[in-house]
This record gives structure tokens, C-alpha cells and sequence, in this order.
């Protein structure tokens, strides 16, 4: 008897080579289905804890940094503003006050003084000084014999961020910077540094204010 080659095994019953490569196809797609697919309880509960577990760290992370830009963006907006004051007082020829936490707190505004440093106005040292309403802006281009002519508008921390120490600071128009002592008028030059500082949550800032009008964040 003549022994068949492997290759006539591998083909019987199944004619052409085609036939007989589908035929594989086909059985190995059953074993296939008959066999293990698709993913089991637990292993659905590991893949969704691991993706809370991302989701939350991911978020926290990203609260932290939009806090971060809000609290340095105060700071640079109180900067901006004392260093406004000034430039306002020597081009003007006006001394100018920058005022924190006024008309409300977390807010702060750049206003002229009525009277003058030796002889303030009493309005000067109104509680509604700051107020946009009692004492809104005035156009360019108004009387500039009127006062208050100069006054900025109200700028306002973000949410959350407060001052945590602040002083009432005063431009001459030489530029230099003044503060009150208490020891009555005009206001003393600063000596040393004024300090302005701003909080948010746990992260704060100093900015410092010298007798010659420079201003730094510390």
C-alpha cells in the first residue's frame, strides 16, 4: 500500500487548495468564538479606578495652576497699577494716592489728591473716595483745572485673592513715594520700603514700594 503524503492528508475531503484554506479559516474563527473574548467584570473596574484615579489628579493639578495664574495676575495687576500712580503723578504734575481695599475689599484705585500734600481736602480722606459713582472717571479732554480730573478706575483682585497688609501710597510729582506715619501733613517720604501684600490661599507676595518710587514684587 502506497502511503499518502501529508500534503494529500491535509487536503482530503476538502477538494482544491482554496476549499481547504477557507475551511481552516472558518474553523479556526469558531474556536475563536467558542473561546475566551471580550473583558471579565473586574477587569472593567480596574481600567475605570485607573482612569478616576488619572481624571482626579489630572484635575487637581489643573485647578492648581489656573490659581497660580489668577494669584500672579493680581500681583502684577497691583504692580502695574502703583507704577501707573506714579508715572500719572509726574506727567500730570498732580500727586496721585493708589488706595487698597477701597470703595470694597479686594479692590484698589488710583486717585488724585484735591488739595495738596501739606493742606489735603477733606474729601481726600472720604470713606467714598474710591467710589466710581460719587466720584466717576472724568472724559479726556475735560477741564484740566477740575479736580479730581486724574482718578483711574476701580481694578479688582481675582476671586479669592486678598490683601493681607496695605497702606494708602502717595506720588509726588518728583516722583518720589510717601506714606502716612501718623505724623500728620505733608506725609513723609517712605523709608525703607512700604509693603503691599497679597494672598491667595496659601501662596503669597510682597510688593514693596521705596522712597524714590521704585516698586518690586518681593
Amino acid at each position: 500500500m502506497k502511503r499518502r503524503d501529508s500534503r494529500s492528508a491535509a487536503t482530503e475531503g476538502c477538494g482544491r487548495p482554496q476549499a481547504c484554506e477557507r475551511r481552516d479559516n472558518r474553523q479556526r474563527a469558531e474556536r475563536t468564538a467558542g473561546g475566551h473574548c471580550g473583558f471579565t467584570l473586574v477587569e472593567v473596574l480596574v481600567v475605570l479606578a485607573v482612569l478616576a484615579t488619572t481624571l482626579t489628579i489630572g484635575l487637581a493639578l489643573m485647578l492648581t495652576m489656573l490659581g497660580n495664574l489668577k494669584f500672579n495676575a493680581s500681583v502684577r495687576d497691583v504692580q502695574s497699577e502703583l507704577q501707573t500712580a506714579r508715572l500719572k503723578a509726574v506727567s500730570s504734575n498732580r500727586p496721585m494716592r493708589l488706595r487698597f481695599d477701597c470703595p470694597a475689599a479686594g479692590q484698589f484705585r488710583m486717585v488724585e489728591l484735591i488739595g495738596s500734600p501739606g493742606s489735603p481736602d477733606a474729601l481726600d480722606a472720604a470713606a467714598n473716595r474710591c467710589s466710581e459713582t460719587a466720584f466717576p472717571l472724568v472724559p479726556v479732554g475735560s477741564n484740566v483745572l477740575a479736580r479730581p480730573n486724574q482718578d483711574g478706575a476701580v481694578r479688582r483682585l481675582r476671586p479669592g485673592v486678598t490683601f493681607t497688609a496695605s497702606m494708602t501710597i502717595e506720588f509726588w510729582p518728583d516722583g518720589t513715594a510717601h506714606a502716612d506715619t501718623g505724623a500728620g501733613n505733608p506725609w513723609p517720604q517712605i523709608a525703607g520700603d512700604a509693603l503691599i501684600r497679597v494672598t491667595y490661599k496659601t501662596m503669597a507676595k510682597t510688593i514693596t514700594v521705596n522712597g524714590v518710587g521704585k516698586v518690586q514684587i518681593q
